[in-house]
């Protein structure tokens, strides 16, 4: 039996309801919560991370269009998994990945396998992430500033700013909390230097921002 059937065997009604509204029915569900997907998937996702060689690209993009967000959330699974694999050439199939049946939950998923990808690769910054700053997705905008979060001392503090100040004014709610965000992040690891740049830009920053920002200071 394939994870796909075995997922839609397990599936729940009563739980999907919920779950779909949570997500302002934006996507159907099968209702199925974070650990028992996680136990039903384990053993597959061992099995793909073990024989894969290379990304498999035709089983992310058949959980992507599949119509319940349990698909999209294995396929994601399986990226991280696999995140070693990833190199450079993927980037374009990422972002598409990324524009495609977005919302936070999967774009935030996506992104930690993104930031991997461009520490391994730096030079990614001054290519497609630089693109995604300027782009007029807010999805790829939100990636460009969060892809660091867990970067800490390693943090481009140039790029971070080229990003925040570049996106700081779109009134968009999901790009302002990623600003915010980022910069509550790498407070941790530098409060004067956030301290400084929220001084320095506060009336470029939403309020929003701000307030997400100064959580720690």
């Amino acid at each position: 039996m394939d994870i796909i059937e075995i997922f839609y065997r397990n599936r729940n009604e009563e739980l999907a309801i919920p779950m779909a509204k949570y997500m302002k029915n934006l996507f159907p569900f099968l209702g199925m919560k974070k650990p028992e997907r996680a136990k039903l998937a384990r053993d597959f996702l061992r099995e793909k991370k073990k024989k894969d060689k290379e990304v498999d690209w035709d089983f992310i993009w058949k959980c992507f269009n599949l119509p319940e967000r349990e698909f999209q959330y294995l396929a994601i699974d399986y990226m991280e998994r696999v995140k070693d694999l990833f190199t450079p050439e993927d980037m374009k199939e990422i972002e598409r990945l990324i524009t495609t049946k977005s919302w936070w939950d999967s774009v935030d998923a996506i992104n930690k396998v993104v930031g991997h990808i461009v520490m391994k690769y730096p030079e990614l910054k001054e290519g497609i992430l630089l693109e995604w700053i300027n782009s007029d997705n807010i999805w790829l905008k939100r990636i460009s500033i969060i892809f660091q979060l867990k970067y800490k001392e390693r943090t481009d503090r140039k790029f971070l700013k080229k990003a925040i100040l570049t996106n700081c004014q779109t009134d968009e709610f999901f790009v302002d909390k990623a600003i915010g965000w980022a910069l509550r992040e790498y407070s941790k690891t530098n409060k004067e230097w956030v301290r400084d740049f929220i001084d320095s830009h506060r009336d470029k920053l939403s309020k929003l921002s701000i307030r997400e920002a100064s959580k720690y200071l």
